[in-house]
């Protein structure tokens, strides 16, 4: 075997003229070799064949010594078919014109074209004609091709050349496969209102990435590239001390038909989270970068479209909570801070009205003007309750009227709060 990577020939079907060419054309795709493996086949001593087996074994050039009960050998297999090609991976090829002829020929002119489903790829490293070429000798060319579409694919070799009396020949010839896909790749997204922070929501994506080949995958490389409005921070590492660790270990494999899940946190960026009106309806998130290995190190590399997310819709206005405790003593009062934002493209007159519930009291006075709050505007309130129930308890019953309109939103279960009594002792 010469070089790092072998050579076999694949599918073609041939479209020339009935004239026998002075030329020959061979075109092998490159690829790496696969490892040797090879089936033990052993028998206890009392049996018939006694230690045959066994000596066999070990005189066998392919088995590692001292471990000759493992499949896996120390020589490489050159491939015996075309094998196949996934989406993602760099396609290569080697192509030879040899002149099979006595004659000196000129102007040889050699192009490789890759036709797809939908588009016509130039592969040629050259363009230039060559100006002669002498008997038994050849042109040789490698060609590669980063394959980013699935379906069958057309590989065509199209040689040009004139013979020593002036005629101009040519013949092509096509080679047929097919791009597999690797991966199984499946999103999905939370949304997650932040409370304790003046930013808006943060959005949680998980990532579905299943191996759909027949062969154990490295996963190199798993990562979100987010658009321009959007941070993000990758949540697949388990921090232990100055040092992060691999959600999935150290040995990053995923085994054929096995499933992996990636999860990342994306935060709008404060210059788009003070605008309420931008991040809504449909927004784009970013894309996935996958990057793998198989066999002996063929790398693969898979970039997903723009992945989009319906934004939750909050209506005219969107109440959210800036400040609220975990835990409130029973009859005690305790503060909350609230901001309200104007989603709408219009200006309001906002007026707070607050309601109470069984177990949660509004202190303060119900019914004031919160004055006019313009489009895309926000405005922060304190507020003040009193709970008299102990447990969880949701706070609830704000209300906000536009007077301009008459219309008013209701605020129920707008959050959480535990309430515990300070003076229970668990000796009593």
């Amino acid at each position: 075997m010469q070089g790092e990577r072998s050579t076999i020939q694949g599918k073609m079907e041939v479209n020339q003229a009935k004239q026998e060419h002075l030329l020959a054309l061979k075109v092998m795709r490159l690829t790496k070799p696969t490892l040797f493996t090879n089936m033990p086949v052993t028998c206890e001593d009392r049996d018939l064949p006694g230690d045959l087996f066994s000596q066999l074994m070990k005189n066998d050039p392919s088995i590692i010594r001292g471990a000759e009960m493992l499949m896996l050998g120390e020589m490489l297999t050159l491939p015996q078919n075309f094998g196949n090609i996934f989406l993602g991976e760099t396609f290569s090829s080697y192509i030879s014109v040899h002149n099979d002829s006595s004659q000196v020929v000129k102007d040889i002119l050699v192009k490789a074209d890759l036709q797809t489903s939908s588009q016509r790829l130039n592969l040629s490293a050259s363009s230039a004609a060559v100006s002669e070429l002498q008997p038994d000798r050849c042109i040789d060319d490698v060609i590669h091709h980063e394959v980013k579409e699935i379906g069958t694919h057309i590989l065509v070799c199209a040689v040009s050349y004139t013979t020593q009396s002036g005629e101009k020949m040519y013949f092509r010839k096509f080679f047929k496969f097919q791009v597999l896909k690797p991966l199984d790749v499946k999103t999905k997204f939370y949304n997650a209102e932040s409370e304790l922070s003046s930013v808006t929501d943060e959005v949680f994506l998980e990532a579905q990435i299943q191996n759909i080949t027949t062969s154990p995958m490295f996963m190199e490389k798993v990562s979100l590239e987010p658009s321009l409005m959007y941070s993000v921070t990758e949540l697949n590492n388990v921090t232990e001390g100055d040092e992060g660790e691999s959600t999935f270990g150290k040995m990053s494999y995923l085994q054929p038909m096995d499933t992996r899940q990636y999860l990342y946190c994306l935060k709008p960026k404060p210059e788009f989270a003070e605008k309420a009106g931008v991040i809504k309806g449909v927004t784009v998130i970013g894309k996935l970068d996958i990057v793998w290995k198989t066999n002996l190190g063929e790398r693969g590399r898979l970039q997903t479209s723009q992945l989009q997310r319906m934004a939750p819709g909050y209506g005219d206005v969107r109440l959210s909570l800036e400040y609220i405790p975990d835990t409130v003593n029973i009859e005690e009062p305790f503060d909350i801070t609230c901001k309200i934002t104007n989603c709408s493209e219009r200006t309001m007159d906002l007026v707070l009205e607050m309601c109470n519930s069984r177990s949660i009291h509004w202190c303060g006075v119900s019914g004031r003007q919160l004055g006019k709050l313009g489009p895309s505007a926000s405005l922060s309130i304190p507020l003040r309750l009193l709970a008299s129930v102990q447990g969880l308890q949701s706070v609830s019953g704000l209300r906000l009227t536009d007077t301009f309109l008459k219309r008013t939103y209701e605020y129920d279960d707008i959050a959480q709060v535990c309430v515990v009594c300070p003076f229970f002792s668990p000796e009593s």
